[in-house]
């Protein structure tokens, strides 16, 4: 009888330490990516190692998939089971997941503008490309063969890996097994945070930070209501297939 409040005291303590651990991890990745970008002598800035985050996080999400199929297997289930991935209820899933990013990108654009304009104030809008478009200068150069190699690896693992990964993890795991605003809020703020080191400046690690974690929020609230995480994984894919367009491109401009 006394082992099951351990162990569910177990896998609250997991579900809010992993979601952090990952944040930790893409730090950790982050700076890795810095100290690689030094040694080559190319530009080491927040810029350059958020230009190449698509990369770095590879190694970040296949630690995750492991570490989280581990623990799941431990508790008895499995990922595909808290995928919920019903080829029935694709179709569904897909048009809920689109349904989902124009409903989260409200308050989303909302965060990254409110944000902003604390920090800028009337100069807001004329501040966006400071904050967010990073200087050419500040950008590692590539080959065109390092291009192409770059290129194709995000194509084939950035958003097919990181959006069932981020979702599994933050809603499913994280989520799934913490109870009250805690559910909602551990893994959105886990979310936020890791999503600072994703961009080029300063001030932008601030908004970016905020800003996701309303994403989370909404993410969180959504996957409470549906009870689904196919539809927000599926809306996750779509806007990471579309973020990681820059990252194709900039290289081949840059080379």
């Amino acid at each position: 009888m006394s082992s099951r409040p351990a162990t569910s005291l177990q896998h609250t303590a997991l579900a809010v330490a992993l979601p952090f651990a990952r944040v930790a991890l893409v730090a950790a990745a982050a700076l890795a990516t810095v100290g690689v970008l030094a040694l080559l002598g190319q530009p080491a800035g927040i810029a350059a190692a958020g230009s190449l985050s698509a990369l770095y996080l590879l190694p970040v999400n296949v630690i995750t998939l492991l570490v989280l199929r581990r623990v799941v297997h431990a508790e008895g289930t499995t990922l595909r089971a808290m995928l919920g991935f019903d080829r029935a209820r694709l179709g569904r899933d897909i048009l809920w997941g689109l349904l989902w990013i124009m409903v989260l990108y409200v308050p989303f654009a909302g965060a990254i503008i409110g944000t902003m304009f604390a920090l800028y104030g009337a100069d807001t809008f004329m501040s966006f490309e400071a904050v967010f478009a990073p200087d050419v200068t500040e950008l590692p150069l590539m080959s065109m063969a390092a291009s192409i190699v770059f290129a194709v690896v995000v194509v084939l693992t950035f958003a097919p890996l990181n959006a069932p990964t981020e979702e599994l993890l933050f809603r499913g795991y994280s989520q799934g097994r913490l109870r009250g605003v805690a559910a909602i809020v551990v893994p959105s703020l886990a979310f936020g945070l890791q999503h600072v080191f994703f961009a080029s400046t300063v001030p932008g690690m601030l908004v970016l930070g905020i800003a996701f974690f309303v994403w989370g929020l909404g993410s969180a609230l959504i996957f409470r209501w549906q009870g689904r995480l196919m539809p927000l994984v599926v809306a996750h894919f779509v806007v990471n297939l579309f973020t990681s367009v820059p990252a194709l491109i900039l290289p081949f401009v840059l080379s």
